[in-house]
């Protein structure tokens, strides 16, 4: 399925800009949310579902505010300079992955941590963008009139980022939750694959005034998706906290209610009790 899915967007990529395409690849991230809630059971909260929605919605935002555009002319030498901006990109992240893991040993912690499965979606989607911006340098060769050679050279190299980003991603399902990490995944590349798209490769955005507001409104639901998707947990405990303290502080009321009530009604006089154990007492006899 990865390999009929790879063919599809290599043809894809032969005939749309980048900007265009890989944010339309993230659109299978519903189906994914659907499949892991209710296949594998992962439990999920409201706003992580919210999270999802918005990230879905921004998705098909960014799609719909691409347009066709005419290929700018590009230098051989874009290639090496993506190679270094990822490797700096990836020294950061996984610096950062070894803090929370060390951090993680000094608390004796035995499950992953939301960063540890964030930070393994964004290699993984930064891998899985620049293959397709790779491989859309290729066919952007190609058009002019750059040796043919360079069109399977940039595939090898885009099939090489495809599998490294695989490895990153099966890392993080190991253990983490496959909708955060898939999620993160999808909007890095996503994310990867527009600016890339764009510094890379010349492409502008829409010069319609509604696709690129289309565009721009994508971009902002796909960041809040993330944002709440990295602070679900830590948002549902601060909701519960007040509203398990307000209903502890009810639970008390009125339980000092019903002992002032119970008080009362529970006294029986001496005299009523002497005459019942009497007739009980004469009854017998």
């Amino acid at each position: 399925m990865d390999i009929f899915g790879a063919l599809l967007m290599l043809r894809a990529l032969s005939q749309a800009p980048v900007s265009v395409i890989q944010p339309v690849s993230g659109c299978g991230l519903a189906i994914l949310s659907i499949f892991s809630h209710f296949y594998l059971k992962e439990v999920m909260n409201a706003v992580d579902w919210m999270g999802i929605t918005l990230a879905g919605i921004g998705t098909i935002g960014v799609g719909a505010g691409g347009e066709e555009q005419e290929p700018s002319s590009i230098s051989i030498f874009q290639l090496p300079w993506l190679a270094f901006v990822v490797s700096i990109l990836f020294v950061l992240l996984n610096g950062w992955l070894r803090i929370c893991k060390h951090q993680r040993r000094e608390q004796e912690m035995i499950e992953f941590e939301v960063v540890e499965e964030i930070i393994y979606g964004l290699e993984s989607g930064i891998l899985f963008g620049m293959a397709s911006v790779i491989s859309k340098l290729g066919f952007v060769f190609l058009e002019q009139g750059f040796p043919t050679m360079l069109v399977p050279v940039c595939i090898s190299i885009s099939i090489c980022c495809s599998g490294t980003g695989f490895y990153y991603q099966t890392r993080g399902l190991k253990h983490g939750r496959a909708i955060v990490v898939s999620t993160c995944a999808a909007v890095a590349s996503i994310v990867t694959g527009v600016v890339a798209g764009m510094l890379a490769l010349g492409e502008r955005l829409p010069s319609a005034p509604t696709a690129r507001f289309s565009l721009l409104l994508g971009w902002l639901l796909i960041m809040i998706g993330v944002v709440l998707l990295v602070s679900s947990s830590r948002l549902v405990r601060h909701f519960r906290w007040p509203s398990r303290r307000i209903m502890k502080s009810g639970l008390v009321r009125t339980g000092s209610q019903r002992v002032k009530d119970s008080g009362p009604s529970a006294v029986i006089p001496a005299a009523t009790l002497h005459q019942l154990i009497t007739s009980t007492a004469k009854e017998k006899a």
